[in-house]
């Protein structure tokens, strides 16, 4: 088990109460697919957003595993898991990328912003023709002066609809596949950019996803990140902050939830006994205990591989396939335990059903992730 400092664990407990308000009426924001912007602004205000970033334009200078550590706190102590993603997709999908390989222009005109949260970033990537298959994409950036003319559509946007940023990928050469993508800095008020309504969907109901179309959209050539033509590492190296920060918020609500499951099996009794007595109840709840341990292993072993310069790229798919499933049966799991109160929308069991399910599809399902992990074994698919 991982040692944290105690500054660390005083900088976590320090987001426990803002954590928890902002869990506050999370199951009637779920029925009515609601992105609360007062919840945003409580975590804002308390630095969450403030985390991974530089002191210069805001930040507040914490390395990788610090910020997850305080992420996997806002998984167990904020009960929406909406705004929970979305704090990740902004964190992670938007800001990071302009830190890490921004020109100094980008990073002082935008990471403020980000820092603070008045600037909400969203993610563009995913194509009708293209989800886990990026390189796929049919938009198209090219190049005019000191411009570039963007067409082409985005679809299923995560925080979209609330978006004041977009950190968008397009081919601005697309005879080059994978190597032939550029990612941008578009601002939403930017002309030819639509952004369309919110898409109603199974989980993750309070993060708001929508599809956003590029109709000659003039994007100026300051805002490429990085340099044209490198949009795919700037991607590979996004998509390893995205698993480590989303799912070790996913062990945060797995944590939560086992305990809950625990407390209910002590508590409730049928036949004369604690239902926890039961082999069979009790196993699903070791199972749930087992799950988040390993999950968390694998993540926060990742993360410590990862900035130490090692190639993580199995041990990305490895984390990322423990936990998504890790999360599923345990929510699956514990609508079980709670039986029909389980069932119920009353007590949020079911909700977190729905919002795990998601976690085995974004960030590459989990047969891509089978799939990865069997060609490093050397293994030809089909």
């Amino acid at each position: 088990m991982r040692v944290w400092s105690e500054e660390q664990e005083r900088l976590r407990e320090s987001f426990a109460a803002v954590f928890a308000a902002c869990g506050e009426g999370h199951l009637e924001r779920d029925r009515s697919a609601e992105f609360s912007h007062a919840q945003w602004k409580l975590l804002a205000e308390a630095g969450l957003l403030r985390l991974p970033f530089g002191t210069e334009w805001g930040g507040s200078g914490q390395d990788l595993l610090t910020t997850m550590y305080v992420l996997e706190g806002l998984g167990y102590g904020c009960r929406d898991s909406g705004l929970n993603f979305a704090v990740s997709t902004h964190v992670v999908s938007t800001g990071i990328p302009v830190q890490r390989f921004g020109s100094a222009e980008l990073k002082a005109r935008y990471l403020p912003g980000i820092c603070d949260g008045s600037a909400i970033g969203a993610h563009a990537i995913t194509e009708r023709t293209g989800g886990s298959d990026a390189a796929a994409m049919r938009m198209t950036a090219i190049a005019r002066g000191d411009s570039y003319v963007l067409n082409g559509e985005k679809r299923f946007i995560s925080s979209g609809p609330v978006a004041d940023l977009f950190l968008v990928y397009a081919k601005t050469d697309p005879e080059q596949g994978a190597f032939g993508m550029t990612a941008f800095v578009v601002e939403r008020d930017t002309p030819g950019l639509t952004v369309g309504p919110p898409i109603d969907k199974m989980g993750l109901r309070t993060s708001p996803f929508c599809d956003v179309t590029f109709d000659d959209c003039v994007v100026p050539a300051a805002n490429v990140v990085g340099r044209p033509g490198r949009g795919f590492f700037i991607l590979d190296h996004v998509m390893k902050w995205e698993i480590l920060c989303s799912f070790i918020i996913s062990v945060g609500a797995m944590r939560h939830r086992m305990e809950r499951c625990a407390e209910f099996a002590r508590s409730r009794t049928q036949f004369g006994a604690a239902i926890g007595s039961c082999q069979l109840i009790a196993d699903k709840i070791v199972d749930m205990r087992i799950g988040v341990e390993t999950a968390a292993k694998w993540l926060y072993d990742t993360a410590e591989r990862f900035v130490s310069g090692a190639d993580v790229m199995v041990d990305i798919a490895i984390a990322k396939l423990l936990a998504s499933e890790a999360n599923l049966r345990s929510a699956a799991d514990a609508v079980q335990v709670f039986g029909a109160r389980g069932y119920l929308t009353e007590y949020g069991i079911e909700k977190e059903l729905r919002d795990a399910t998601g976690g085995t599809i974004y960030s590459g399902t989990s047969e891509i992730q089978r799939d990865k992990i069997a060609r490093m074994l050397g293994i030809q698919r089909t």
